[in-house]
């Protein structure tokens, strides 16, 4: 069969996924799943079973991953460009309104998507998704990694915080991590270099779709500034903290994820 991707601009094929096993007569909303930092829509595999029989559910290989195109070092990367990516995507499929999931830096992409594309959204959702990156030292010891490691050394330094050893199977663990490992080195570098400069901090009190924060209860990166932090500058955002679970918890435990979401867009009455 072809592959499903489609030339959004000149200097972009997207790569995406689509799957629908609702009813056939029946026209179901859209769930769009983003994925973070060198990372891509297969990722998301465990999540779709559990959507896709309500909702067509589109995965994302954003420009620079996965199976889209990589473009040339000194690309201007920016989450506004990520976010006219996904516009683009959306008018291609012909989707007016969608709900949309982001994890870790694809919730970053998220936000910024709402702020701008508000009347695209039905809701939003951030999993394990940093807002400030301006004074969080993370992102340029990153990049000096991946400058001295390259992406394998990067990835292998930093993967236990995504899928907790103790808490997984070692094999996801592995698999995880080479799914990473294939990202370019440039595109990781520049995208960490631009990130590093970002906060959203002005934007989310703008934002009035209907968010979901998702965190690990237990994970490292629940940290107070970022998910409670989030919660708090969204004006119409539940914060839902997901206990069992570590790492990634979109990763760790997606039926309890997908729990929440579908807990949190069932509270709402669609406008």
């Amino acid at each position: 069969c072809a592959v499903p991707t489609v030339k959004l601009d000149e200097t972009l094929e997207m790569y995406y996924e689509d799957d629908n096993y609702t009813d056939p007569w029946r026209t179901p909303e859209t769930v769009v799943l983003h994925h973070g930092n060198a990372k891509s829509s297969r990722l998301w595999y465990a999540w779709v079973p559990l959507l896709a029989r309500q909702y067509r559910v589109i995965r994302v290989d954003a420009r620079g991953f996965g199976r889209s195109t990589v473009p040339a070092p000194g690309y201007d990367w920016s989450l506004s460009g990520f976010a006219t990516d996904l516009e683009n995507l959306l008018n291609h499929l012909g989707l007016d309104k969608v709900h949309l999931i982001g994890e870790t830096i694809g919730g970053t992409i998220a936000l910024q998507f709402a702020y701008e594309h508000p009347q695209r959204l039905h809701t939003v959702a951030a999993c394990t998704s940093p807002y400030k990156f301006v004074g969080v030292p993370t992102y340029r010891e990153s990049y000096d990694l991946v400058e001295k490691s390259g992406v394998e050394g990067w990835v292998r330094a930093t993967a236990d915080r995504r899928l907790e050893p103790g808490h997984s199977d070692p094999a996801h663990h592995e698999w995880y991590a080479q799914q990473m490992i294939q990202t370019s080195k440039h595109v990781v570098m520049e995208t960490l270099a631009y990130l590093s400069s970002q906060d959203l901090s002005p934007l989310l009190p703008q934002i009035n779709t209907p968010a979901l924060v998702l965190v690990g209860k237990d994970s490292t990166m629940n940290t107070t500034d970022r998910a409670l932090g989030m919660a708090q500058l969204l004006p119409n955002s539940t914060l839902t903290e997901i206990s069992g679970g570590t790492g990634y918890i979109q990763h760790s435990a997606p039926e309890q994820c997908v729990a929440a979401w579908r807990e949190f867009v069932g509270g709402l009455s669609h406008g």
